[in-house]
């Protein structure tokens, strides 16, 4: 019986070797490609973190706040609104009788001598031939003047402050403080009073204005400027005579008076400033107080009146002239609405 044994494996031919070798070759290559590619990776990771970011210019937005804009009132009186054309002689006068003959042309006229379809500018020339070209007195001292007539800026003065312009708002501190000062300095508000009526009656009728007292509610006159015609002049004169405040005090529900939350000189400004005025003129003693949702009292900083007056002016489009006329002011009331007078282009007086 022969015995079983186990079968001997064939010996591996070259083929075979080199074939198994081919695939471990293979293998070695593709394992180094990847681990290059995860070091290279590694590489960029490392650069990319410690690298510096990439500079970004960017300008924050600007926040523009722009006023409720009022309906002006047109009156006919004004040069914009006198836009009626002037006549024109292009046809011929022809007699329509059978005739042996027909009129003659019409004569050529020179329209340059006509008079002016504009009602003001008759107004205004008849003030220049009775006052001359120096025009309504000089407003020096504490009385109200007034210059050149026509459509341009007019030349008026109030409490001793002269200016040009076409567009006035008058703004009168009716506070209890601004009225023992003005009696102390020998300038009551009733003689204010006085001298506002005296400029209303000197104005001519292309000029546009309003007023408005406040202490830390307000209330206007108009809710827009109005032309200087004489039924406006008396109804400003019948409102001062009858609305003008010397209690020192303005209560919220009173007749005609507004008011928010705050309150104070900045709500007065932003109404003001909505009018459009290209001169402004505030009568006071330069300290300002409110009341904010937070505070029963505080005096408005001078820093938020500077930037609130900026905001505005910027919103204008050109700097419409401050005049601040003041009683027994603080010395640091008084450097400020200087500053702010100046940078304005306006002026500021001091009654003492």
């Amino acid at each position: 019986m022969t015995p079983l044994t186990a079968p001997i494996a064939a010996p591996a031919t070259p083929a075979a070797a080199r074939h198994r070798g081919i695939k471990f070759t293979v293998i070695l290559i593709a394992i180094g490609i990847h681990a290059l590619a995860l070091f290279l990776a590694g590489i960029y990771v490392v650069v990319r973190y410690f690298a510096e970011p990439k500079a970004l210019f960017t300008m924050p937005a600007k926040e523009f706040r722009i006023p409720v804009q009022t309906r002006e009132h047109k009156m006919t009186v004004a040069k914009n609104e006198a836009m009626a054309p002037k006549p024109s002689f292009n046809d011929r006068l022809v007699s329509t009788r059978p005739t042996a003959f027909s009129l003659p042309e019409m004569p050529k006229i020179n329209m340059e001598q006509l008079l002016p379809l504009d009602p003001s500018e008759i107004v205004s020339d008849q003030i220049n031939g009775m006052v001359g070209g120096s025009g309504l007195g000089s407003g020096s001292g504490t009385g109200s003047g007034l210059g050149s007539g026509g459509m341009g800026s007019i030349g008026m003065a109030f409490m001793g402050i002269k200016t040009e312009g076409s567009r006035f708002a008058l703004l009168f501190d009716v506070s209890g403080s601004v009225v023992n000062k003005a009696n102390a300095s020998g300038m009551p508000l009733a003689q204010i009073k006085t001298e506002t009526i005296g400029l209303l009656g000197k104005l001519p009728v292309n000029a546009r204005y309003t007023l408005v007292q406040f202490v830390r509610n307000y209330k206007p006159f108009s809710a827009e400027l109005v032309a200087a015609t004489p039924p406006n002049r008396d109804q400003a004169k019948a409102w001062i005579e009858t609305e003008w405040n010397e209690s020192g005090m303005m209560a919220a529900g009173g007749r005609g008076v507004r008011s928010a939350n705050p309150n104070g000189l900045p709500i007065v400004l932003d109404f003001v400033f909505g009018l459009q005025p290209d001169n402004i003129f505030i009568v006071s003693d330069g300290s300002f107080e409110q009341t904010t949702p937070t505070e029963q009292t505080r005096k408005v900083p001078y820093e938020e009146l500077e930037a609130q007056i900026k905001g505005l002016q910027e919103l204008a489009g050109k700097e419409v002239p401050i005049h601040f006329i003041g009683f027994q002011m603080k010395p640091d009331d008084k450097d400020f609405w200087r500053k702010i007078a100046q940078r304005s282009g306006g002026k500021l007086r001091e009654i003492k």
